[in-house]
């Protein structure tokens, strides 16, 4: 059953936290630690426990990734679908390959286990403070146009020829985005990687590298590269024609 210790008497303001963690000593501390930090916060044991608690309105989710009945990765896709909630995995799965993934599909941070959570809370803190600032930008269209696409900032969406849609991976998007906010100035592979991960550690060039060559294959139309290599620094939007 989902945790209901602090479902009563939520007060108005307090950002809502869902904690998705099997293991119940685990989950009882963040619970606690969180709910002690002006979060209103609920515990949930599996997929089934989180899907029922997003029916209500959620701001941030720490999910772990091995969970008793389902993949913590496959959830997050389905959150992404539905939720504009921010994900941080919580996990002791550290390879490199989780953790790119983690971040490719929907993460907003990768947190290995034991867990410090100071850290844990500066990074929700983060999280939700960057999605305050999109909600705001939000309220003014943003469009931006190069080459043959349309990127909308607002919807966080892309366009090509005839208004079609280009499906984006999250990571795939907020890189694209950066290029294009340039103006055509190159970024370093350094920039790009906080851009990505919002943590440097997390990712690496290679996850960069990867994310421009989809980018590549996907943005195909007008015969002219549209993410220029500059050597020894980064990537550089060639085309940068606004609306």
């Amino acid at each position: 059953m989902v945790d209901s210790a602090i479902r009563e008497l939520r007060p108005a303001g307090r950002e809502r936290l869902i904690v998705v963690e099997d293991d119940p000593v685990t989950r009882t501390m963040l619970v606690g630690y969180f709910s002690d930090n002006n979060f209103d916060v609920v515990g949930a044991g599996s997929c089934a426990e989180c899907r029922q608690a997003l029916r209500g309105r959620t701001d941030l989710i720490f999910l772990d990734v091995q969970l008793p009945d389902g993949d913590g990765f496959e959830l997050a896709k389905e959150i992404q679908a539905t939720s504009n909630a921010g994900i941080i995995f919580v996990t002791r799965r550290d390879t490199d390959v989780d953790r790119i993934l983690g971040l490719e599909i929907a993460g907003d941070h990768y947190v290995t286990k034991p867990i410090n959570l100071r850290d844990l809370l500066a990074r929700a803190r983060s999280v939700l403070r960057r999605r305050s600032l999109d909600r705001k930008a939000a309220r003014s269209h943003n469009s931006i146009a190069f080459g043959d696409w349309i990127i909308d900032l607002t919807r966080r969406e892309l366009l090509g020829s005839g208004g079609k849609p280009v499906s984006l991976t999250r990571a795939e998007f907020d890189l694209l985005a950066a290029l294009v906010g340039a103006d055509g100035r190159p970024l370093s592979r350094d920039y790009l990687i906080e851009v990505v991960s919002n943590r440097q550690a997390e990712v690496d060039i290679r996850t960069v590298d990867a994310l421009v060559a989809r980018l590549r294959r996907k943005l195909v139309g007008s015969g002219t590269p549209v993410i220029a290599t500059v050597t020894g620094v980064g990537y550089k939007l060639a085309l940068s024609e606004r609306l």
